[in-house]
């Protein structure tokens, strides 16, 4: 097997390595078909077991009731900007909690469907700071509260889930969701692009609360109504067939290590040893955001010069180290831990931070 690195990329992301070989495997013969899943028809046998326990799995991994529709879409959170207001807002305000730009570009979507309220924004100080609860300005009779839980370029992750004041709660969990334990019978609806901790790119998942589907626009196109989804389970039109395959294996992989609870302790070791050697050198790793809002998913840092950053990006990928540069919105490194990133990959890339650090 060709050599594997250690993908820092912050999405599309590291996949575990044990479902990748299951896919390597069943590729060319998905279980005795004599056909590839990619080529499958999304009304066959095979698929339409695929499909099934994707949704049970994920039922059963967050801890949702039958009242949650489990929706496999496209087009990423980005589609889901727009899907939330056109059949939520219904002539009222959606609410948004604006902590970093795909907070921010969902509300712009929202006022191009109709109004939105920012309750809280960061933007002015630089994305640094993830608001407490008293900082929220949530109006009363909105359609909706909207956050984004991390932030993927700005290295910010809400450590608690905000009090909506009998809002439906929709959650963007795009870069941590199944990361940590949370209750997430709290949320109305999650939703969240593949990519990053539960699949490849190519699919979306939405976590849909029955009571909020019910208050959706009906006289929307057929494709852009949440309901043609549920009540079709995902199969009106062809789904992302090979995506939500991985997916499906992913779910698995996650209830064989323990489920989430299991994952969430790796999680945050890799986040401390990051976060421990940022601490230790304050002023050579210099990390982005307030203390308080740091992100277990995306560490960002600086060094004392971009020349230093260069370097330190250029030797850490020759050491197998892949995907650490910032976004050009922060600059620096980012280290990006998802599900699937071994923690000997921290341990290794921690004493490569030492290292480099006495070298330079």
């Amino acid at each position: 097997m060709t050599r594997r690195v250690y993908n820092f990329n912050p999405g599309p992301a590291v996949l575990p390595q044990e479902v990748l070989e299951i896919v390597q495997k069943e590729l060319l013969d998905y279980r005795g078909t004599g056909m590839s899943i990619l080529e499958s028809s999304h009304r066959a046998a095979e698929y339409t077991e695929i499909n099934d326990q994707a949704i049970a799995l994920a039922r059963e991994i967050f801890g949702l009731t039958d009242d949650y529709h489990i929706l496999f879409m496209t087009g990423g959170a980005s589609s889901q900007f727009a899907y939330i207001p056109l059949n939520f807002l219904n002539g009222k305000t959606g609410a948004y909690i604006d902590t970093g730009s795909w907070a921010n570009k969902a509300a712009k979507e929202a006022k191009i469907v109709g109004k939105a309220h920012i309750c809280y924004s960061g933007k002015e100080g630089g994305y640094k700071h993830i608001p407490t609860q008293t900082e929220l300005d949530i109006p009363a009779g909105a359609a909706y509260l909207h956050m984004t839980t991390n932030n993927t370029i700005y290295g910010t992750q809400f450590q608690y889930i905000p009090d909506s004041k009998g809002l439906p709660l929709i959650a963007d969990m795009s870069s941590d969701i199944a990361s940590r334990v949370l209750d997430f019978k709290k949320f109305d609806m999650i939703y969240a692009g593949a990519q990053k901790n539960i699949g490849p790119a190519g699919a979306t998942l939405v976590m849909l609360k029955d009571s909020l589907l019910k208050t959706a626009k009906q006289d929307l196109p057929t494709m852009f109504k949440y309901g043609t989804y549920a009540d079709e389970k995902s199969l009106y039109n062809t789904p992302p067939v090979f995506a939500v395959y991985v997916v499906k294996l992913v779910f698995e992989w996650i209830k064989k290590m323990g489920g989430i609870a299991a994952i969430e302790k790796v999680n945050c070791a890799k986040k401390e040893r990051v976060y421990q050697i940022m601490d230790l050198y304050p002023d050579y790793y210099r990390g982005h955001c307030d203390r308080e809002s740091r992100s277990w998913m995306n560490i960002n840092l600086r060094l004392p010069s971009e020349d230093l950053e260069k370097k330190f990006i250029s030797e850490a990928k020759a050491q197998g180290f892949i995907g650490l540069k910032g976004h050009r919105s922060v600059g620096g490194v980012r280290v990006s831990a998802y599900n699937a990133l071994p923690l000997e990959g921290i341990d290794k890339l921690v004493a490569f931070m030492e290292t480099f650090k006495k070298n330079n």
